[in-house]
């Protein structure tokens, strides 16, 4: 099976440089984003800088004030904390549907989708394994067959991104990340809601050690 993925558009480019900036502390929060330095820096007109910024506002990395325009948000950890443990909640229920409720082919699907994202790990492609890695979860939440669940989910997936795209980015996370892959698809393979579920949930809520690097990094 080969899944395309789809290229970043330019906004998403930006997105990401930026968002690479936060992470790696050279955009401070209160630091105020301008368009017009941005387009410059890119050397690309302020229509998809303007959309990147609402991407980052979405997410919660940027917020907008009065008089300042779009400035990097302060860290709220105790609510990040609150954020991922509610999103291993979510995703644990969307696997412990999906193993009562996926059809053979569906988790013929999702298990090629893990397989596929085995390239990007030997590739040391990140960005590659982020998008494989958003597909394989796209799966399994459609596998719960609870739309309610599911937009649930797809809402706060949305919203966790950036911090998902930066634990990968760390050293042997992605490795894990396989690791861990494996065992959701091998219990919903064998059809084990509570085993799908306790693999989902160890997988999607925020480890002490990960997030502890993230503290690190944006202190």
């Amino acid at each position: 099976m080969t899944e395309t993925i789809r290229p970043m558009t330019r906004a998403e480019e930006i997105r990401l440089a930026i968002e690479t900036d936060i992470f790696q502390g050279r955009l401070r929060p209160g630091s105020r984003l301008d368009e017009e330095s941005l387009a410059a820096r890119f050397a690309l007109s302020r229509t998809p800088v303007r959309e990147a910024i609402l991407q980052l506002v979405h997410s919660g990395l940027v917020e907008k004030k009065p008089r300042q325009g779009a400035v990097v948000a302060p860290i709220d950890l105790h609510r990040m904390v609150q954020m991922f443990e509610v999103m291993g909640e979510i995703e644990g229920l969307c696997a412990r549907y999906a193993a009562r409720r996926m059809s053979g082919e569906e988790k013929e699907r999702l298990a090629a989708l893990h397989h596929h994202s085995r390239g990007f790990f030997a590739a040391h492609d990140v960005e590659g394994y982020c998008a494989a890695n958003q597909s394989f979860h796209d799966a399994l939440q459609s596998g719960s067959h609870n739309e309610i669940l599911r937009e649930m989910a797809h809402g706060l997936f949305a919203r966790l991104a950036p911090y998902r795209r930066y634990q990968l980015g760390l050293p042997g996370r992605i490795e894990v990340s396989l690791v861990e892959h494996a065992e959701i698809v091998a219990a919903i393979e064998a059809a084990d809601p509570e085993r799908a579920y306790t693999a989902m949930y160890k997988h999607a809520a925020l480890q002490a050690d990960v997030f502890a690097e993230f503290v690190s990094a944006m202190a």
